[in-house]
């Protein structure tokens, strides 16, 4: 976590349901991040509202991007969300900046035809309605496969082996969005469409996660076989 105000929301939910033992490292109340990669079984890169390349602002952003790469080389299954996925790019070599257009709110995103036979994303329809929130994009990095992208920001999912970049938001909930858009004269709107789409969010994002998981589950095996 880079903020407070960014939490896992659904996510954890669902760790915590399906008795995933999981830790929060608050990287802005200056926890520290795992030592060895190696042990790790999946990690979750949630968002915030700097921008990758702000490590003098924020110190622990370069601490991350040595992390990251650790997770990158172990094949460990990550999944970053938002400015996750943007440190996960960068990482990778892509470059990250400014959108052409900012995204807020309520849009669609159309997925790839790779996406249909992906581990995670083959849980998803075509297109999917998703919670946006964010200024900046990225290229798509080196070898990755391109899983969504928007009217506004080609670049919305990619994946590299077991590692996930997704600029959107499936993991939000009303308690999030109220925080998020307090001071937006749209929140009543916001959270109307939310409560208009919660139960299928809720089944497409589990699915997904349970999917994404599962990941972490054959990597275990793996690592007892050897």
């Amino acid at each position: 976590m880079h903020v407070a105000s960014e939490p896992a929301g659904t996510l954890a939910d669902f760790m915590t349901r399906e008795d995933i033992e999981f830790r929060n490292v608050r990287l802005y109340a200056g926890d520290r991040l795992p030592r060895n990669a190696e042990r790790v079984r999946s990690v979750l890169i949630m968002g915030g509202p700097m921008n990758v390349y702000e490590e003098e602002k924020f110190p622990f952003l370069k601490e991350e991007d040595r992390f990251i790469g650790h997770l990158i080389k172990t094949s460990v299954p990550t999944l970053g969300i938002c400015l996750g996925a943007q440190l996960i790019a960068k990482a990778l070599g892509a470059k990250v900046y400014r959108a052409a257009k900012k995204e807020i709110g309520w849009d669609r995103v159309k997925l790839s035809p790779e996406a249909a036979d992906d581990p995670v994303f083959g849980a998803f329809p075509p297109q999917l309605k998703v919670l946006q929130w964010h200024e900046d994009t990225f290229d798509l990095p080196p070898g990755a496969a391109h899983l969504a992208s928007s009217k506004s920001v080609p670049n919305q999912a990619y994946r590299t082996g077991s590692v996930y970049g997704v600029q959107f938001h499936i993991e939000v909930n009303g308690e999030i969005l109220g925080n998020w858009f307090k001071k937006d004269p749209e929140l009543g709107k916001i959270l109307g469409e939310y409560e208009g789409y919660r139960q299928e969010l809720s089944r497409l994002a589990e699915a997904a996660y349970k999917r994404f998981f599962s990941l972490s589950l054959k990597r275990s095996s793996a690592a007892r076989a050897a």
